[in-house]
């Protein structure tokens, strides 16, 4: 017996960590279908990395610029670990993104598995978020002209957006609040979400290959030996990144101005601001979201093989298009005045 087996055995007997285990298709250990398990490598290495880096955030307005440079010019390896949350952050976006559009593809959300298509758009939601309040919280001009929308989006709901206003409260910064909602609130939510999430594919199991027969299956076991060479490349290509592309500190910000551009998650949203304004910015992201929460409801059919499914297949590329086209337009095109001036 190895040394692996009577471990496992031996916390199996006092955890009964087997009640969790499920048998796994063996595609599911391909890079395509193990992209959610990629995802959940990478929200751990930013729980580790975000913990770490709270030793020495300040999220006060007037310290917390000054707190991220010293992260990465005074304290010993913050400035590497600073650079494994930012580039995990990117790889983590890209990976559920990738793994939503595989799920669309492949039919993986159709009956019995729309409750877990519907978690699956709240997970995405939070990972914006999370993405969102890390911009802000770097402090420098693209984090300042960020709180500026967040702000200007809380005016836009009245009461309903009376939190994401300083007016919520004279005593406590928004920056804090916002400091609050990345560290506490949306990871905790994100949890819960990841929690029902596991659930429910146990209780279904990983959905098949369309058109395909029933794979050989494998022990879970199995497959979290693969998931752990996927973490390692995961980390090998973080922390290359954070070594030869360190995320640079901008300057404390000037209030009064809009200059910068949103990262790239934002750049489609940001070019139908530049037509409408910041009306156009939340709608957008509304119908965006309510497109994907009505994916299930209205592509009932049976049939899972992207070319049984060519009405539905061709609006989510159409969709897709649309998104990269406006997100490049954006980038190449120079950003107007929404909140600034």
């Amino acid at each position: 017996m190895s040394t692996w087996n009577g471990v496992w055995q031996a916390l199996d007997e006092r955890l009964k960590l087997s009640d969790f285990t499920y048998p796994v298709p063996r595609h599911a250990n391909t890079v395509a279908y193990s992209l959610g398990g990629i995802s959940l490598i990478g929200f751990i290495v930013l729980i580790v990395s975000g913990i770490l880096l709270a030793q020495y955030y300040n999220p006060v307005p007037q310290l917390a610029n000054d707190s991220v440079r010293a992260i990465t010019q005074v304290v010993h390896f913050a400035r590497i670990l600073r650079g494994i949350h930012y580039w995990a952050a990117q790889v983590v976006m890209v990976t559920v993104l990738l793994h939503m559009f595989r799920i669309f593809i492949t039919g993986s959300f159709k009956k019995p598995r729309e409750a877990n298509w519907i978690i699956g758009v709240g997970l995405l939601a939070v990972t914006v978020g999370l993405f969102f309040t890390g911009t802000v919280l770097k402090w420098d001009q693209e984090g300042f002209e960020a709180l500026e929308h967040n702000i200007a989006i809380g005016h836009l709901l009245g009461g309903l957006g009376h939190w994401f206003t300083p007016a919520f409260t004279e005593h406590v910064p928004l920056l804090v609040r916002l400091y609050i909602a990345h560290i506490n609130i949306l990871p905790g939510i994100l949890l819960l979400l990841l929690a029902g999430h596991f659930w429910l594919i146990k209780k279904h199991g990983i959905s098949a290959r369309p058109g395909q027969p029933v794979a050989e299956m494998l022990p879970f076991t199995a497959h979290l030996k693969h998931l752990g060479k996927y973490a390692l490349v995961f980390m090998g290509i973080v922390l290359i990144l954070a070594v030869l592309r360190p995320p640079a500190v901008g300057p404390a910000p000037v209030e009064g101005i809009e200059v910068t551009k949103p990262p790239w998650p934002f750049l489609p949203l940001f070019a139908v601001e530049n037509w409408v304004g910041v009306p156009g910015l939340f709608w957008a992201s509304v119908i965006l979201f309510l497109l994907l929460l009505l994916v299930p409801f209205v592509d009932r059919s049976p049939h899972a093989v992207w070319r049984r499914r060519p009405l539905f297949i061709t609006l989510g590329f159409l969709l897709l298009v649309v998104l990269v086209g406006l997100g490049l337009l954006a980038w190449l095109t120079p950003g107007a005045v929404h909140v600034g001036g």
